[in-house]
């Protein structure tokens, strides 16, 4: 991944960026990811987000998951090693995950509010490829998303 970083992009097209805002951590295994937005909204259960990292090619993708701040784990070690074998390089929760000591040797971005023990129970549908707005910060499908220690960033396309 050529070497770029938020700020860099945010000093440069300060009216092209939209900044997620404060509270979003990472926890994966990678320090910094870009990719292609893919989006989905969650209803206090991750069924939706399994079937899409499962049955998806990720090459080059970043997962937007909208859950609503909502108290429970969305993202935990199964989830991270199907996201690393479909080639996602990241995924922001707005939200919770768990499992911090194994998904930090997974080479995947992950960003999220942070951590909660409790996994998702209720069987809800989502919805995938919507626009999905937290944080300050809107996310369509297709928008090109770049992270790293600084934070996150969303544009409507990849800067050259």
């Amino acid at each position: 991944m050529a070497e770029d970083y938020t700020a860099d992009h945010c000093d440069t097209y300060p009216e092209q960026v939209s900044v997620l805002g404060p509270g979003f951590h990472n926890y994966g295994g990678a320090a910094m990811c870009q990719g292609t937005a893919v989006t989905i909204r969650l209803n206090q259960n991750n069924a939706d987000l399994i079937t899409l990292l499962k049955e998806d090619a990720g090459t080059a993708k970043v997962v937007v998951v909208d859950a609503n701040q909502e108290y429970y784990a969305i993202v935990g070690e199964k989830l991270m090693t199907l996201a690393q074998d479909n080639g996602y390089v990241g995924i922001i929760v707005n939200g919770y995950i768990r499992d911090t000591a194994q998904i930090k040797t997974i080479p995947v971005a992950l960003y999220a509010l942070g951590t909660c023990p409790r996994k998702s129970i209720p069987v809800t549908q989502g919805e995938r490829d919507v626009p999905v707005s937290f944080a300050g910060a809107e996310f369509q499908p297709g928008d090109y998303v770049y992270a790293d220690t600084d934070g996150v960033i969303v544009t409507s396309t990849k800067f050259s």
